[in-house]
């Protein structure tokens, strides 16, 4: 598959951030469930080379433990809110933890609960605004530690507070750090390193965001529907 190759040969060769526009939604799960099973193990990738001087030897279970995935579809247990932050790193310490859930903007709202980090969150984190859940899921993986994040654009149909407050906890997520960001709104990639826009599973065009304005293609196409002021004042 030609995006997969290009996962390999390019994207996660490099530290800094990627952002993939899906027009069509025709990759959408592909990328949303990515998982190192699409990366051959007898080849010696770029990634399998960051991660490893002997590629034949690394296991499934490793190399997933390289990467930390924050989506929309939080994925919490019914359990405390210790428990599911310390699913990122089993035998972490609790000053780990409490050093995680800080750097994602989380402390605050869980030590106002009753019963702190020990607090039981319901199934599927229902007792839980969607703000605190991905406070929660980004701490995850600030615990985890690894290599190369994935977001499915983890800060969309949320207040601008908490918005704010989580994009915060992902600039402290995505330092020195290989990012994959699914995007939705053109507003949320504009900084990122490239952009590359997929069209029937193909990649469509790649490059910066200014490069792409420059390319008057596809992307170019929708910026402008998403921001018809811009293009007015650029009409003028």
């Amino acid at each position: 598959m030609a995006l997969l190759n290009y996962f390999n040969s390019y994207i996660v060769s490099k530290v800094g951030q990627t952002a993939i526009m899906d027009i069509r939604n025709s990759m959408y799960d592909h990328i949303q469930t990515l998982d190192m099973k699409f990366f051959d193990k007898n080849r010696t990738g770029d990634l399998m080379s960051r991660l490893t001087n002997d590629v034949k030897d690394v296991s499934l279970k490793s190399l997933r433990g390289q990467i930390g995935i924050v989506s929309q579809d939080i994925i919490l247990f019914n359990g405390s809110i210790r428990d599911n932050i310390l699913y990122g790193k089993l035998d972490a310490t609790d000053d780990e933890i409490i050093e995680s859930a800080k750097a994602a903007n989380a402390h605050d709202f869980i030590s106002a609960f009753p019963d702190g980090y020990d607090s039981q969150i319901g199934e599927r984190g229902v007792k839980l605004s969607g703000g605190q859940k991905q406070r929660i899921a980004i701490a995850r993986a600030l615990l985890k530690n690894p290599q190369i994040i994935i977001l499915d654009e983890a800060t969309a149909a949320l207040d601008t507070e908490s918005e704010h407050l989580i994009q915060e906890a992902l600039s402290r997520l995505l330092i020195n750090r290989t990012s994959i960001v699914i995007a939705h709104r053109l507003s949320t990639i504009h900084d990122a390193d490239q952009i590359i826009v997929l069209e029937k599973g193909q990649v469509h065009e790649k490059g910066t965001h200014e490069q792409l304005l420059q390319n008057n293609g596809r992307y170019k196409q929708l910026h402008d529907l998403q921001f018809p002021q811009l293009k007015a004042l650029s009409n003028s």
